[in-house]
């Protein structure tokens, strides 16, 4: 049974590959509608890649189980779903490295982690960094990574889908597009 609160919390949603090589088909306006039918508000998709900004007055794991059970009764997919709240995104964002999304010609990733697994769980599976090829941190559930595109294949994070159990507790999404959310999902 969800878990109702007292306030509205702001939540992005994230969906683990969707509309991703022609699998896992879901349309943003169809996936809106459903949020809205849910109960939730001020709901705005952005990208094809399944990012949801909306308002709940559920805790942030009923949040994310009435996202996947809506995902599965109403597109008959099964979809992992990670749950950021606005403010915890940008809170990550703020206290991003330096480095991370400064260099062009980089490639800047960052890993949402999707609990119970932390970064620092994700950190120590996926393992130590190759400094001259990648730089890593984390903050809260977010692991920024960056790496030159010319030597990107080099380095230990692209290999993260060898490793099944951290893969599938991420879900990426680039420099960008995690800004680009955190700009529409307002103060």
């Amino acid at each position: 049974m969800p878990r109702p609160t007292t306030k509205m919390t702001k939540y992005i949603a994230l969906l683990r590959g969707v509309n991703v090589g022609g699998n896992n088909k879901i349309s943003m306006p169809e996936l809106k509608t459903a949020f809205e039918k849910q109960g939730f508000q001020k709901v705005v998709t952005y990208i094809s890649s399944g990012n949801i900004i909306f308002d709940s007055n559920l805790d942030e794991v009923a949040a994310k189980t009435a996202c996947e059970e809506l995902i599965t009764s109403g597109f008959s997919l099964k979809i992992t779903v990670g749950i950021i709240s606005a403010d915890e995104l940008r809170d990550a964002l703020a206290n991003a490295p330096n480095w991370w999304d400064a260099y062009p010609g980089a490639k800047h990733n960052a890993l949402f982690v999707i609990p119970p697994m932390t970064a620092a769980e994700i950190c120590k599976q996926v393992g130590e960094v190759k400094p001259e090829y990648e730089k890593v941190a984390h903050f809260g559930k977010v692991i920024f990574w960056t790496a030159p595109l010319a030597t990107f294949s080099h380095t230990r994070w692209s290999k993260i889908v060898q490793n099944k159990e951290a893969y599938n507790a991420v879900t990426i999404r680039n420099a960008n597009t995690a800004k680009k959310l955190a700009a529409l999902a307002g103060k």
